[in-house]
């Protein structure tokens, strides 16, 4: 009994998502193409991967194109993998990079409203409560993405600038205003919905 909790408080405190550790061993054998390593890569990473995509994008059909866009690429991608960071900080950052190209492309071939998603995320206004994923379906892609990548995630305008092919300054800009937005939403809720 007391070697069951024991290893309870083990799994307990083991990394999950992308920090979970990649041993060296599948890696060898996912570089050789062996489709078992790549069958744990997906097991230990799929989840991870899936849930990044789909608070950026917020659609889970999008999120699987992702995942499976990115897993895809990851067969050939593998070999370029040296190691200078975690195998998972490195994943996160190929999803990362397809979710923007995904953001971008919808860009350019759909004219997207800026709040074209607040039908699909009406709440029911004798409710009271305000969810955060609510308030995220709200914003538009690019804002979410933001929002998702700065404050979720912890990458910097830097970084974010770099994505985005603009300046730091546009995604703190970005940034400002969809926080500015989110909190008048939380002030808004209970039948007070404010419009934009």
């Amino acid at each position: 009994m007391a070697d069951g909790s024991n290893q309870h408080v083990e799994s307990a405190s083991a990394p999950v998502g992308f920090a979970q550790i990649l041993d060296e061993v599948t890696l060898q054998r996912a570089r050789r193409g062996d489709a078992q390593a790549f069958a744990a890569i997906y097991d230990r990473y799929g989840h991870a991967c899936y849930n990044l995509a789909l608070r950026i994008l917020g659609e889970p059909s999008a999120a699987e194109d992702i995942v499976q866009d990115v897993f895809v690429r990851l067969i050939t991608n593998l070999r370029g993998f040296r190691g200078d960071a975690p195998f998972g900080a490195w994943l996160k950052r190929m999803v990362t990079n397809a979710t923007i190209d995904a953001l971008r492309s919808r860009q350019r071939h759909v004219d997207v409203e800026r709040d074209a998603l607040p039908a699909l995320a009406t709440t029911d206004d004798t409710d009271d409560r305000v969810d955060a994923w609510t308030l995220l379906m709200r914003l538009s892609p690019r804002a979410r993405a933001v929002v998702v990548l700065h404050e979720l995630e912890g990458h910097t305008h830097k970084e974010l600038a770099q994505w985005f092919g603009q300046s730091e300054s546009y995604s703190k800009s970005i940034l400002a205003r969809a926080l500015a937005q989110l909190h008048g939403r939380v002030r808004g809720a209970g039948g007070q919905h404010d419009d934009e």
